[in-house]
């Protein structure tokens, strides 16, 4: 036994290792689970390509910015090591600033504080070179600090945190900022990947600037970097910052040399011909003393060997693989979606419903989420919806404290949905899934909005005719451009959703609203189906009720016509009244008289004046549900991989 392997046997359990779908957390879980049975993957989504041949009881699929299934993890876990390398930003393309900061400070304060709840051996956490920004040439671990990215910041707050967090908390932790890592399992899209690859052909890639430097570590090193800091734990430990490179300046030019000399490569590279990223510098490299000093820890593998490591690697490899393990560019990246389902009576669909989403998603190849919305059904929806999460890591569910009505539903499911676009649909099956697939071409080609047109209706022919009166009546009424025949279902992407719920009224009309905050919107044609199961929830009522929703929610124009008809009728009684007194003084044989006359007019203006009440009645009632406050919403409980976690007002769980 090696004196790593002996170190990984000496590692107190059970051990997470977090973002181990990434390249540096699959190296290290597999390093770790080769000695070890009780090490667990911890993942956003389902697995990847790093991850495909290990047993899914090895993975646990937890979103980390997630409070209530970071909380169930770690009390059924009970980690006694934990290796944080989550990260997002470092690829020049990953530049959402919000997910930079909520990922990699906002999640690890989140863990962290849990972790403090509970004994814990060591948590290492994947810092980055890139905290020191422009100072760069072998600084020290005690800075200064001049980050150049929002990627920078978040890892520069992250140590800080850990740093004080350990030195005045005593909680377990180091911050080991990385170099550049490379070898297998990275992205072939990457630097080394690609150089290697292409060399293994006789080319070398584009570029950039020869100057550029970079201080490469190769990933085996990198891993017996996190064991021994995990193993050497102790106070003396607590909160410090480790430099893992190798301490040797190498530029793009000496990568490139080095490359053609290991495999025989006659072309001369093309430098300057590849953009290069915005935080590269000329004097990139570590000082590694104090790692070796306190940890005893060194690069072993040079940077030649490295290259042949990752080339015997890339050789296992089929073309269909290489495709697979190239991170997508921004431009080809592909986009993630929030289902939001609004169930009420719909027990018997929910399974069909989850069928067939997961099968449109994983079609197109994207990460989601299925958020089931319960919205107070009296039926055994919880308990369906409760057992698909149990056996589904993508599912979460709402339950609401009681009927709320799908408007409210929907922005419920909003408000914690966490991908780049949500798909509302009710849960009857009436909206068919399939239908997201043009949804997110029409998405991808640069609409902002796209909803279902419902050309045409599987129902009585009576009932399609009123549907269709009412878009147009409501169209011809409301002050904003209402579409034909558009429902609900659509798919809004993230940037509208976050003006959406902006909007603070209660008595929510949402495809009004949709309309309402514009962005670039079409329609997609489908016809709409019957229920699947059981029968249709509405009534000639609710539809009234759905009417005057819209119609007082987005239009004035029922006051504009009882103003006009007051004005014409207010002439047409004085014309009236003057025709009769002319009548009375010069043909008083033919002047109106007796009391029907006096009788039609009394009812017809009473009549037009308990409308006219009524109509405003209707504005001063919404007018009461807004200025009331009562809130919106009361969601009881969340329902994440079958666990139900009952809900406090401030959203924390309700203690038990």
């Amino acid at each position: 036994m090696t004196d790593l392997q002996a170190q990984i046997t000496a590692l107190r359990g059970p051990i997470l290792v977090l973002g181990a779908a990434g390249f540096v957390g699959a190296n290290l879980f597999r390093h770790l689970s080769r000695l070890r049975d009780d090490v667990y993957a911890v993942i956003r989504d389902e697995k990847n390509w790093r991850l495909r041949d290990v047993d899914d009881d090895r993975i646990i699929a937890c979103d980390l910015n997630d409070p209530v299934a970071a909380k169930h993890m770690v009390q059924s876990i009970a980690p006694q090591t934990v290796f944080d390398c989550v990260a997002y930003g470092a690829y020049s393309f990953e530049d959402k600033a919000d997910l930079i900061y909520r990922t990699n400070f906002n999640s690890l304060v989140q863990l962290v504080e849990l972790l403090r709840e509970r004994p814990l051996a060591a948590f290492v956490h994947a810092g980055s070179s890139s905290e020191y920004g422009l100072n760069c040439a072998a600084p020290a671990e005690e800075g200064p600090f001049e980050p150049n990215s929002h990627y920078a910041v978040s890892k520069v707050a992250a140590a800080s945190y850990l740093h004080w967090v350990g030195k005045q908390k005593a909680f377990p932790c180091a911050n080991l900022r990385l170099y550049s890592i490379y070898g297998p399992l990275e992205d072939t899209s990457r630097l080394i990947p690609n150089v290697v690859r292409m060399a293994q052909q006789g080319r070398l890639p584009p570029l950039v600037d020869p100057r550029t430097s970079r201080d490469f570590v190769h990933v085996d090193d990198a891993c017996a970097a996190f064991v021994m800091a995990a193993v050497r734990m102790n106070p003396e430990l607590y909160g410090e910052d480790f430099n893992i490179g190798s301490g040797t300046r190498t530029t793009i030019a000496d990568l490139a040399a080095t490359v053609r000399a290991e495999f025989g490569v006659q072309e001369e590279p093309k430098f300057g011909s590849m953009e290069g990223r915005s935080w590269d510098l000329a004097d990139w490299y570590a000082d590694p003393g104090k790692a070796l000093r306190l940890l005893g820890w060194k690069t072993r593998i040079s940077l030649a060997d490295g290259l042949r490591s990752t080339a015997e690697w890339i050789r296992t490899l089929s073309d269909s693989e290489v495709a697979v393990a190239t991170k997508k560019t921004a431009a080809g990246a592909r986009r993630s979606l929030s289902a939001i389902i609004a169930c009420y009576k719909d027990a018997q669909a929910i399974p069909v419903m989850h069928e067939r989403l997961t099968g449109t998603f994983r079609k197109l190849g994207i990460d989601y989420e299925i958020i089931f919305v319960n919205d107070g059904s009296p039926d055994d929806s919880a308990e369906v919806i409760r057992a698909i999460s149990e056996r589904d890591p993508h599912v979460l569910g709402i339950t609401h404290s009681r009927n709320f009505g799908s408007q409210m539903a929907f922005r419920s499911g909003m408000e914690v949905s966490t991908k780049d676009g949500v798909v509302l649909l009710d849960g009857d099956l009436q909206d068919p899934p399939e239908l997201i697939e043009q949804f997110y071409a029409q998405w991808i080609a640069g609409h902002d909005v796209i909803y279902g047109r419902r050309v045409k209706r599987d129902m009585p022919w009576h009932w399609g005719l009123m549907y269709k009166a009412f878009y147009r009546v409501f169209a011809a009424f409301s002050y904003v451009n209402i579409p034909l025949d558009a429902g609900d279902f659509s798919l809004i992407d993230k940037r509208v959703v976050s003006w959406l719920l902006k909007f603070p009224e209660r008595d929510l009309f949402m495809r009004g609203l949709r309309a309402y905050v514009g962005f670039r919107q079409t329609g997609v044609d489908y016809v709409r189906p019957e229920r699947m199961f059981g029968v249709s929830t509405n009534n000639f009522l609710k539809n009234i009720d759905w009417a005057k929703k819209g119609i007082f929610s987005f239009s004035n124009t029922p006051l504009t016509m009882l103003t006009a008809a007051g004005i014409v009728l207010l002439g047409l009684s004085l014309l009236a009244a003057f025709v009769t007194a002319v009548l009375r003084l010069l043909f008083p044989d033919i002047a109106p008289r007796g009391v029907t006359t006096l009788l039609i007019a009394i009812l017809v203006f009473g009549s037009l004046n308990l409308f006219a009440v009524g109509l405003i009645g209707e504005y001063v009632a919404k007018i009461m549900t807004e200025v009331k406050r009562r809130p919106a919403l009361i969601r009881a409980a969340f329902v994440r991989s079958g666990k139900v976690t009952e809900l406090l007002p401030d959203g924390k769980e309700a203690a038990r």
